[in-house]
């Protein structure tokens, strides 16, 4: 394991875009990710289990978490809420781990807002056509939320320029790898290197370097 500290990376996407995909195959090539747990209030269905797809709170719970600042962002979705624990991430970062959290675009504006080092990206199809044809190819829903599905698409292409990185989803194993050296690329920004900076000005300072 890395003594590295870890990175928190935001990853949102239009619904049909492909990033749930990308995600499972970033985690199954790279060994060095793990997905943030989001909290919620909302109840387990069946085959849920707590600390695996959620960490269930009572909204007593949850609405202390909030007084104490333990959340990095939350929203309220359909009179329950959901958000992210500070604790854990923080636990897997200091693990030497990069943390995923896939959220909406209004939560990743959020986290951008409070800690401005985090790199937002976003999954985002070639084209508006190829991604009406993914939402039907899912056979799932039908064609008035197909229909929603690309308003809110639209809604959320307004604010694609606040993301720092846009990968296009046209391949997925290029797609995955691109990814992969977007995080790869952060951890060896000037701005995360500055113990290592201040080191080596420190040593150049200090050292006799004329027998050098």
């Amino acid at each position: 394991m890395s003594s590295q500290q870890g990175i928190l990376t935001v990853i949102s996407g239009f619904s049909g875009a492909g990033k749930g995909t990308v995600l499972k195959r970033l985690l199954e090539k790279y060994d060095n990710y793990a997905l943030s747990i989001s909290a919620t209030t909302r109840k387990p269905r069946d085959g849920e289990e707590n600390g695996r797809e959620y960490f269930f709170k009572t909204r007593e719970e949850f609405e202390k978490m909030i007084a104490k600042d333990e959340l990095i962002e939350y929203a309220m979705y359909v009179n329950n809420y959901y958000g992210t624990p500070k604790a854990y991430v923080q636990e897997q970062l200091s693990l030497g781990r990069d943390v995923i959290l896939e959220i909406e675009v209004q939560g990743a504006l959020k986290v951008k807002e409070k800690f401005p080092d985090t790199p937002l990206l976003f999954i985002a199809p070639p084209s508006a056509s190829e991604l009406r044809r993914r939402l039907r190819g899912r056979g799932t829903e039908g064609a008035d939320v197909i229909e929603e599905r690309m308003r809110t698409a639209a809604r959320e292409a307004l604010v694609m320029e606040s993301y720092d990185y846009i990968i296009v989803n046209d391949d997925l194993e290029e797609c995955v790898d691109r990814v992969h050296g977007t995080i790869l690329a952060e951890h060896e920004k000037s701005a995360r290197s500055r113990g290592f900076i201040e080191h080596m000005r420190e040593e150049l300072n200090s050292a006799d370097l004329k027998g050098e």
